[in-house]
């Protein structure tokens, strides 16, 4: 992909990028390790959190209906108010702006916690923290992006948003299975008291940084209309704006996993929350095998996008059916590494194909619309679950991101000039889009 506009644009990736030497290259950049190791213990902390307030809701209420409705207001700020966040990302230092966003979720773990432990807590309780987390991401994750590109420059940026992934997994390995020892040993509250303190561990590390080590992007100056010309510029590049469709229509109707999972957990298998915590787990293994396939990669390939996004609905569509708990649990390791794919290489091309004074806006944008899209996609699947069963639920989210992907991926080969080809290598079948000018010039060779 160019950053140029203009319907010619082909599919491609976004801009050369250096093969990394190394999947673990970019730690050897002392910021950026600080930074990784903050998020090794934040990210459990937030693991802990999801697990044990999903499950915290599911025992007050009894109601799939009702967790759908806490992961809808954990993500409604960012679909109401993520471009304007953006806009301010664009015109902050991201490192204090970084600080302050991050110390606010801490005060609301503890919060949720205290009312936990001391016995008060009610669901509307939730419901408000859940939001209050909403408020603070609309900041704090188009901050946390293009945060990245100013600890490791442009050259070390595809590996750095894949290791990114590969510790939010990592995390997802572990905070699950803390979470759902807690819960079940000493209950929801130490694990919410956790999520507080971890925070600690990313702010020492934003303190601990090297300010002359930065690769500082001049900030947009304050001004009017910088929202309109942040989507003038993504709606005037096929290759941005085709991605962007593709991930919304993914995460609005293919990751309600926390609406899923713990109803196949209670009401299919009547399993309880360690099931639903090894789902979780397993999901995991294979979104951080997916992380770190995509730090070996050298480029993010919008082909690689489509073919993830339809291997991740068809298999949703499988697992829907699966009449055991057992498979059903390792369905989850092959979701949970094509459904990173898609994310790693969305997010990837998407950074990599923007100007650096807009990235703020387009990445705010983007994670609208992939975090954004669950305060729709999550009640839907609630209530299809209640309604018609978590099966039905499932497998029609499967559906809806396979066609999605199947109709992105032929307009984006129309986009580009591009026809689907058929072939072999090394006795192997090979599924490819190339130019049609090739397929034109062939006889004449």
């Amino acid at each position: 992909m160019s950053t140029g506009s203009g319907a010619a644009s082909a599919p491609a990736p976004a801009t050369p990028t250096t093969r990394t030497s190394s999947m673990f290259s970019s730690l050897r950049i002392r910021n950026y390790r600080l930074f990784f190791l903050g998020q090794v213990v934040s990210n459990t902390g937030t693991w802990m959190q999801r697990i044990a307030q999903d499950w915290l809701v599911l025992s007050l209420t009894g109601s799939a209906t009702a967790v759908g409705i806490t992961t809808a207001l954990q993500f409604l700020p960012m679909l109401l108010f993520g471009l304007y966040g953006g806009v301010l990302v664009d015109r902050l230092p991201k490192r204090p702006t970084l600080l302050v966003t991050q110390a606010s979720m801490a005060l609301t773990g503890l919060a949720l916690a205290f009312l936990t432990l001391s016995g008060h807590v009610e669901v509307w309780h939730v419901y408000l923290a859940a939001f209050a987390v909403g408020l603070a991401t609309v900041v704090d994750n188009p901050a946390r992006q293009t945060f990245v590109t100013e600890m490791v420059g442009p050259d070390q940026l595809q590996n750095a948003v894949s290791l990114n992934s590969a510790n939010f997994q990592s995390a997802r390995l572990v905070g699950p299975a803390v979470a759902g020892l807690m819960i079940t040993g000493v209950g929801t509250g130490w694990a919410f008291l956790f999520n507080g303190l971890s925070f600690v561990a990313p702010m020492a590390g934003l303190l601990l940084m090297r300010a002359r080590d930065l690769h500082v992007v001049e900030r947009a100056p304050r001004g009017k209309g910088q929202m309109r010309e942040g989507l003038r510029y993504v709606a005037g590049r096929p290759e941005l704006i085709w991605t962007i469709v593709l991930v919304g229509f993914v995460s609005t109707f293919g990751f309600n996993f926390p609406v899923y999972l713990s109803a196949f957990a209670d009401d299919v298998f009547h399993a309880g929350a360690g099931s639903y915590s090894l789902f979780n787990t397993l999901m995991a293994v294979g979104s951080l095998a997916g992380a770190l396939l995509a730090a070996r990669r050298g480029t993010a390939r919008l082909r690689v996008l489509v073919a993830g996004a339809v291997a991740f609905g068809m298999l949703e569509i499988v697992a829907a059916l699966a009449p055991s708990l057992w498979m059903f649990a390792l369905l989850m390791i092959p979701i949970g590494m094509f459904g990173m794919t898609v994310n790693v290489t969305a997010n990837s091309s998407v950074q990599l194909s923007t100007d650096p004074a807009m990235r703020g806006r387009v990445m705010a944008l983007y994670m609208m619309v992939f975090m954004g899209g669950a305060p729709l996609g999550a009640p839907i699947a609630g209530w299809i679950t209640d309604a018609y069963g978590v099966r039905a639920g499932l497998a029609a989210g499967g559906v809806v991101a396979a066609a999605a992907a199947v109709v992105i991926g032929l307009v984006l080969a129309r986009v580009g000039n591009l026809r689907l080809a058929l072939g072999w290598h090394r006795g192997h079948p090979v599924v490819r889009f190339v130019p049609r000018e090739r397929e034109q010039l062939a006889p004449a060779a």
